[in-house]
């Protein structure tokens, strides 16, 4: 199975507590730090919801 390798790249403050519980729930805490997640729709939706605070790339 796929694998997505998924990176901060914003900062959390000023956005909503959804965005910020998402972020948590993906395993990210600060600025630049990354976690490789199995590419599945649960995985896919969170991204989705912090798109613009993440970086997602392909990791096999």
């Amino acid at each position: 199975m796929a694998k997505l390798k998924v990176t901060q790249i914003k900062s959390t403050i000023g956005g909503k507590q959804n965005q910020r519980d998402t972020l948590r729930t993906l395993g990210l805490k600060k600025i630049g730090q990354s976690t490789v997640r199995e590419d599945r729709p649960e995985v896919r939706g969170m991204i989705a919801t912090v798109a613009h605070l993440v970086t997602v790339e392909e990791v096999d």
